[in-house]
């Protein structure tokens, strides 16, 4: 299940607005087809990774799907539930229950009927996957990523205003590649006017998955963004599942006050500024023990000489 947690990786994010899945068919402890989510949403990973398997080879397979075949048809194609139940594999393993009330019970209920033994876990590599989608289906907000790129002390910045850079070539190229795995990129009306940046994914083969600009502010959109009043208005962006906020210091203080970053992207630099900008503004904690217990180390990896680590909200 994590391995098809990790195929459904390469889906994200275009396979928006569907979901990013992940599928492996195995016979005999052997992996022996993979899919996920095409671009555009189709075809589906349960469909990538049957095509072309002769039906008695699927009939002695277990499938392993990280989220539960749909259940409902459309003018794209048919449901995965009845495409898998009309290819009968001995048993289909579901890492989660898809809350979309199109689906819902409905896909795993199908499979069943067609006397396939269905196996449904709650595995947390497949909701890691889904996290964006399942934050829009439960929440009704796309997932947020808060990125912080600071010194030892904590400061993002010379007391001037002087910011680059911070962070090395790995460390920057690292970022690179986790705004190409976004829908939309955030920043706040003084980040814009100070630095105009680009916001854009500037890797070579990914410049097409530059994500789209939005920026925090209550004056008129720059042009080629998207202007946001607040934090709040976040759960009105249309087709986004994930967005990355890359800051200044207000606009992320302003999000993690109102509780609305699920994951923390810090990179860290070996230098010591003193006095300098600090990369958060007041968060408005009142005792220290409300600080404690919200956050839970997911990875922590090495960028030349820069060190990362990635903290989920506990919820």
């Amino acid at each position: 299940m994590a391995a098809a947690a990790r195929l459904a990786g390469r889906a994200r994010p275009l396979a928006r607005p569907n979901p990013a899945v992940g599928a492996l068919v195995v016979r005999e402890g052997r992996v022996i087809a993979r899919g996920w989510t095409a671009a555009g949403g189709r075809p589906h990973a349960e469909a990538v990774a049957l095509a072309g398997l002769a039906p008695e080879v699927v009939a002695g397979a277990t499938l392993y799907v990280t989220l539960e075949p749909c259940a409902h048809r459309s003018e794209r194609g048919p449901s995965c539930a009845d495409l898998v139940a009309a290819a009968r594999p001995a048993r289909v393993v579901i890492g989660q229950h898809d809350p979309d009330p199109r689906t819902a019970g409905k896909g795993l209920a199908r499979l069943e009927a067609a006397g396939i033994a269905v196996t449904l876990l709650d595995d947390a590599a497949s909701a890691a996957s889904l996290s964006g989608f399942l934050s829009r289906q439960r929440l009704g907000r796309p997932w947020v990523t808060l990125k912080l790129a600071t010194s030892l002390d904590g400061c993002i910045a010379l007391a001037d205003g002087t910011s680059r850079w911070i962070t090395g070539e790995a460390a920057r190229a690292h970022v690179h590649a986790q705004r190409a795995r976004n829908d939309a990129i955030l920043v706040g009306g003084g980040t814009w006017r100070a630095d105009a940046p680009r916001l854009d994914v500037r890797l070579p083969g990914l410049e097409a998955r530059s994500p789209q600009r939005i920026v925090l502010t209550c004056g008129p959109a720059p042009e080629g963004t998207t202007a946001l009043p607040a934090p709040e208005a976040i759960a009105g962006l249309e087709g986004v599942q994930y967005l990355y906020v890359e800051g200044g210091a207000v606009t992320a203080a302003a999000f993690l006050a109102a509780d609305l970053v699920d994951e923390l992207h810090l990179y860290t630099a070996p230098i010591v500024i003193g006095e300098g900008k600090r990369g958060l503004g007041p968060l408005g904690l009142a005792r220290l023990e409300d600080a404690h217990g919200r956050w839970r180390l997911a990875t922590r990896r090495q960028l030349g000489s820069d060190s990362f680590a990635a903290y989920w909200r506990i919820r």
